[in-house]
């Protein structure tokens, strides 16, 4: 090595520069964990449930305000603990970072942390280092594994004036070089700012903020229309206002953040069984929705494990000869995976080569490696490497349309020759490639079957990306980086970035993404898809930067994630056509009932003890038994709205109906109250059977944990009122008609309700 080729930096220089580049790190502004708690309570949501709670406080209502209180703090540390969760991608690079390096200072070669290293610093690399920043080559010559910065299925091989990445491997040689870029300048360290900058933002919020808005709009309108009511005839404001009260607090889904929390913890434990960790809760919810998975290639779709494909041996040669030569000019000490797929080849097929005298490993100059070894008593050489450097070598060689032929189907193709000295004979051709995952194929089309549309990026070049998408079926045009924005379903020769921008590009246009990947570039696009997934072999990085983490071998839990997704999504639907049917049906009927009675229908007290008995039953809802959808699923609000107000149109004559019997029974108006709320809570109980099914209520089981919460709900809310207890008592003979009368309804409910809630499933 000539000391010449890089002359490298003086302590003084080095330390000036690294005060104007700053280390080489990747920085980031920290923020007290204190002050990200206390953001968790500064939101549209929590200012609702917020609000309600100073409200409860100033008419001390205390158990109300105690258990809003405890939602709201709930809440907080729930998404204070998703998002430290989040930063550990960030972390994790920073450690990748922290290596040493070989560095000439003051014309001396000494090791110094890498984080002190700055443009114009002379280093060294060899066998087996981490590359500490981005280096331009001066000499040497060294084989570089950057599979998990670039994607790329082989190492490859750089010289003088070549640049290599921080974070690369290298696998074979030795060089020096001149640092050009360094921390968040570097490509490693740009990668790491993408993960810093990436997010999609929750799709819950959404929803919830949406259904809330409907609410509170006709909860608006009815406490107007109450308080108008109530002014011009003149009654005491301290009457009405906790009946206004009871409104808000109804309109308001305080249990939907917790409901959807419970159904998605418990779907992550059922996916932990099945091999599939769950880093993000609300990722459960977007696999349900996800309509493209932008899959990683290398080490995704396939094994990462290069492996021979075809072996062309050459006129009047035979393949265990080619296989042999082969064999003998490789070496299992390099650790080059080209060899060790030639040696496993070989051995497979009981090629064994001859004694070897002499070994020259692979030299990126000359394109090939050799062995001497010893046949008929001359010295012969087997040589492998670049098909034209070898036919070079040999005389009357036709190599051009069968190497051709192999590099179309996106194989690496290598010429083998063996001879006596001077006189190599052309032997044959072997073919390279990375084998596709046993399950690749079936789980895409599992995928395309469930209305998932698969995309597959990658660094590899357009041929051999086109090749694996036949082989696995990927449907659509294969397209370069600079088509990145276009509708392919094959990206190739993309770098990270391109993939996060790729997942921002498909989010802009309305798709809910999936990305799936193993290494250091596909962070910033796990972490910016809505699902982001590290597979079994990822590096520590994408494991912290994905949503879900597969701890089995293939791809099966991703499947396994979009139908458990899918199920969620059923029951969810379920809980919130449950709520907006029952809150359009109780705001309206204690509405209505004052503006036309002048009465309280249903005292505020037993309002209150009916929110309480709702929500003990449509909890249980999180692991009711449901079946998934056939398509990705999306929340129409307005659909949902609309089609839960026509149920609730039917549950408000059905209550209306019962009032109207306690008075034809001659009920005295505490005794008709009661009435009143058993008829809500029965009916509530009956809706939920209702709707829990897009088809009939009996096209599916329900889920034991639903029956038995459903059947103590009647026993408590029965006993209660039979014995008087919060209520005034009702005779028990009452309170069956009751319960038959709202089965039989139900199932009338039913023949209409079907193609009404049909339309929520489809895409």
């Amino acid at each position: 090595m000539s000391e010449n080729a890089c002359i490298g930096l003086s302590s003084a220089e080095a330390a000036a520069r690294l005060q104007k580049f700053g280390p080489n790190a990747v920085q980031e502004a920290a923020t007290h964990p204190l002050l990200t708690f206390l953001h968790k309570f500064w939101a549209p949501v929590p200012w609702m449930l917020e609000l309600t709670l100073v409200l409860e406080l100033v008419l001390a209502k205390w158990p109300e305000a105690i258990i809003i209180a405890l939602l709201l703090i709930f809440n907080g540390i729930l998404g204070f603990s998703q998002e430290q969760r989040a930063q550990k991608a960030l972390e994790l690079l920073r450690e990748r970072l922290r290596i040493e390096a070989r560095v000439r200072r003051d014309g001396k070669w000494c090791s110094i942390s890498a984080t002190e290293l700055v443009p114009g610093d002379c280093v060294h690399i060899r066998l087996g280092d981490i590359v500490p920043a981005d280096i331009r080559l001066t000499e040497g010559q060294i084989l570089v594994d950057q599979s998990a910065l670039t994607g790329e299925s082989l190492p490859v091989d750089r010289k003088a004036e070549d640049t290599v990445y921080s974070a690369s491997t290298v696998r074979r040689g030795e060089a020096t070089g001149e640092v050009t870029a360094t921390g968040a300048q570097s490509y490693f360290g740009k990668t790491a700012e993408l993960v810093r900058g990436a997010g999609a933002k929750s799709h819950l919020e959404i929803l919830v903020l949406a259904i809330v808005r409907y609410l509170v709009i006709m909860d608006g309108l009815l406490v107007a229309a109450i308080l108008a009511y109530a002014t011009w005839m003149q009654m005491p404001l301290a009457e009405i206002l906790p009946f206004a009260l009871i409104l808000l607090v109804a309109s308001v889904p305080v249990a939907l953040p917790a409901t959807f929390t419970l159904a998605t913890a418990l779907a992550s434990l059922s996916l932990a069984r099945q091999g599939v960790l769950v880093t993000r809760l609300a990722a459960i919810e977007e696999a349900a929705a996800m309509s493209d998975l932008c899959s990683d290639k290398t080490g995704t779709l396939t094994q990462n494990r290069l492996r021979v494909s075809a072996v062309e041996a050459g006129p009047r040669q035979q393949r265990q000869e080619l296989l042999a030569m082969a064999a003998l000019a490789s070496d299992e000490a390099t650790q080059d995976p080209i060899d060790l797929a030639i040696l496993d080849a070989a051995k497979a097929e009981g090629a064994t080569p001859p004694q070897r005298q002499d070994f020259i490993p692979f030299d990126p100059s000359s394109k090939r490696s050799e062995a001497v070894f010893a046949k008929d008593g001359q010295r012969w050489r087997a040589l492998k490497g670049a098909p034209q450097v070898i036919a070079a070598l040999c005389q009357g060689v036709h190599w051009e349309k069968a190497t051709e032929e192999l590099a179309s189907s996106g194989a690496r193709v290598l010429g083998v020759a063996a001879g006596p000295e001077g006189s190599p004979q052309w032997l044959g051709l072997i073919g390279l490639a990375d084998p596709l995952r046993e399950d690749a194929a079936d789980l895409i089309a599992k995928l395309q079957n469930f209305g998932v549309r698969v995309r597959m990026v990658t660094g590899d070049s357009p041929a051999t990306a086109a090749h694996v998408a036949k082989e696995l079926g990927i449907p659509g045009r294969t397209c370069d980086r600079e088509a990145i924005h276009e509708d392919c379903g094959v990206y190739a020769g993309v770098f990270p970035e391109d993939k996060f921008h790729l997942v921002q590009s498909l989010q802009k246009q309305g798709h809910i993404v999936g990305m799936t990947g193993d290494g250091v570039n596909d962070a910033p696009a796990l972490k910016q898809a809505e699902m982001g997934v590290a597979v079994e072999s990822a590096t520590d990085v994408a494991k912290a930067a994905a949503s879900l983490v597969l701890t089995q071998p293939g791809l099966q839990g991703i499947l396994t994630a979009v139908e458990t997704g899918r199920r969620v999504y059923q029951r969810m639907l379920t809980y919130t056509l449950n709520k907006i049917v029952k809150v359009f049906q109780v705001a309206l009927f204690l509405s209505l009932g004052f503006l036309l009675f002048h009465d309280f229908v249903v005292t505020p007290l037993l309002v209150l003890l009916l929110l309480f008995a709702n929500d003990f039953v449509t909890m249980s809802l999180a692991g009711d038994h449901v079946r998934p959808s056939p398509r990705p699923d999306r929340w129409d609000v307005r659909s949902l709205v609309w089609s839960s107000l026509v149920v609730a149109g039917a549950w408000l004559i059905y209550i209306f109906l019962v009032y109207g019997a306690g008075i034809l029974m001659h009920l005295s108006l505490p005794a008709r109250q009661s009435l009143d709320f058993l008829g809500l809570v029965f009916s509530g109980l009956a809706n939920v059977f209702l709707v829990r099914e897009r088809g009939h209520l009996w096209a599916s089981l329900p889920g034991r944990f639903l029956l038995w919460a459903s059947l103590a709900d009647v026993l408590v809310v029965s006993l209660l009122a039979s014995q008087g207890w919060l209520m005034a008592a009702l005779p028990l003979p009452i309170i069956l008609v009751l319960l038959a009368a709202t089965v039989l309804f139900t199932l009338l409910l039913d023949q209409i309700k079907v193609p009404l809630l049909r339309r929520l499933n489809r895409a």
